[in-house]
């Protein structure tokens, strides 16, 4: 899948219609789920225009059609013997979706997660250490497929503990780490305590995925100066695939527009965002025909940036990477508050080890608090750079060492304590 050549020599817009009209035709006749769902549309379609007149779907959709037809639902187009992969959701924002991929849909998972590679500068020379559990959240299952098709070396990670990982990777003379950029903090602090020197050690590049904290300049920066290696960032979906990498900028995201259409909407009017404005992604993939999905909200919040980025890729750009999600944002005190934002100034700071955010309600007033591992003289410091940039006075306490969770996968560092129906 270069990125510069397509299967016909036609401009990008005309190269994504031409797939989603194929998509749409083979949808709306073999797969349930669209088929009733799109019950009298009109193709084709040949402009975003035409694409906005299609519904969006939802994740809750998706849960609801698995509830109402268990156990897959009715959005896998194949018979299911023709399926051979299982994956399901992380449950982070609801109940987990279950996914099966056919052999064709895997296969372009895969050459979804070699553009993702290629883009960090991973080669056949190389050996990936993957840092993952392999259990059916789909994590790096596809990168692991997608090492081999670069004829590179995969390394399982699997049920190792991080000690056990950090000396296999160490053993094996590993050049790329694939994990979340909360274990790759947490990693770090392991070996530190072991006394293991993994600044000199041969990981020359992380992929970090699972997080926004790797398009966070200020947790990449600590990443990379803890491993001395080159940090590059992912995001992906189970149920909609791989679609955007980092690249030697190191200044947002792009996204692979050959397999995916790309939309930003304002979640409240639900119309398309203007340049600059912060908004909702919603995606649509072209080569999943086992599992397609069609103008998916993903719950994902970035700025739509019309302009190119400087390092030559012509694909869609998002300065920054993703944002957080949508359902993330809470007002406290009038101000809008986005933990990726809290975790940016947080980072900054190398002493602290681990934190976590608190939502509460005191005296029918919303709060928030900071607890974070550090030494102490770190906590007025933290607060007064917290209340110049948020714009609000935030509480922050120091806790002892080790006495918050530590993560593998994706992290869960917000507690939302807060009292029913309380606004302010």
């Amino acid at each position: 899948m270069n990125h510069q050549v397509y299967e016909t020599q036609v401009d990008l817009k005309t190269y994504q219609f031409q797939k989603l009209n194929e998509l749409l035709v083979f949808a709306t006749g073999f797969n349930e789920f669209y088929k009733e769902k799109l019950k009298g549309i009109q193709l084709p379609i040949t402009s975003l225009k035409d694409l906005s007149r299609l519904p969006f779907t939802t994740k809750n959709e998706l849960a609801e059609d698995q509830t109402l037809y268990p156990p897959y639902g009715r959005n896998h187009s194949y018979p299911e013997s023709s399926y051979i992969r299982y994956h399901q959701t992380s449950g982070t924002t609801g109940r987990p979706l279950k996914v099966l991929d056919t052999t064709a849909s895997w296969n372009w998972w895969s050459d979804c997660w070699v553009e993702v590679l290629k883009s960090a500068g991973v080669t056949n020379n190389d050996r990936a250490y993957l840092a993952f559990s392999f259990g059916p959240f789909i994590g790096f299952w596809a990168a692991h497929e997608a090492v081999q098709k670069l004829g590179g070396i995969a390394i399982p990670g699997g049920s190792m503990s991080s000690e056990e990982r950090l000396n296999s990777m160490l053993q094996n003379n590993a050049t790329v780490l694939l994990c979340t950029p909360s274990y790759a903090l947490h990693l770090a602090e392991v070996a530190e305590k072991l006394g293991l020197n993994i600044k000199d050690s041969t990981i020359e590049k992380i992929i970090t995925a699972g997080e926004a904290g790797g398009s966070v300049p200020s947790t990449r920066f600590q990443i990379e100066n803890l491993w001395g290696a080159k940090l590059s960032d992912h995001v992906g979906m189970t149920e909609m695939g791989a679609y955007g990498y980092s690249c030697k900028e190191q200044k947002g995201l792009h996204m692979n527009e050959t397999q995916f259409i790309v939309e930003f909407i304002n979640p409240d009017t639900l119309e398309h965002a203007e340049p600059g404005e912060r908004g909702e992604l919603v995606l649509t993939n072209l080569g999943r025909f086992g599992y397609p999905m069609l103008r998916y909200r993903t719950g994902d919040a970035a700025v739509y940036q019309p302009e190119a980025c400087a390092c030559g890729n012509p694909y869609l750009f998002l300065p920054g990477g993703l944002l957080g999600r949508t359902d993330d944002m809470v007002v406290i005190r009038g101000v809008n508050i986005y933990p990726s934002s809290i975790e940016a100034i947080i980072r900054e700071f190398n002493s602290i080890k681990e934190f976590r955010i608190i939502y509460y309600t005191e005296q029918e007033m919303n709060q928030v608090k900071i607890q974070i591992e550090s030494p102490e003289v770190v906590v007025p410091i933290l607060a007064q750079l917290l209340r110049n940039r948020i714009g609000l006075r935030i509480d922050v306490e120091r806790v002892e060492d080790n006495s918050l969770s530590r993560f593998t996968m994706k992290a869960r560092r917000v507690i939302d304590n807060r009292t029913p129906g309380v606004i302010a």
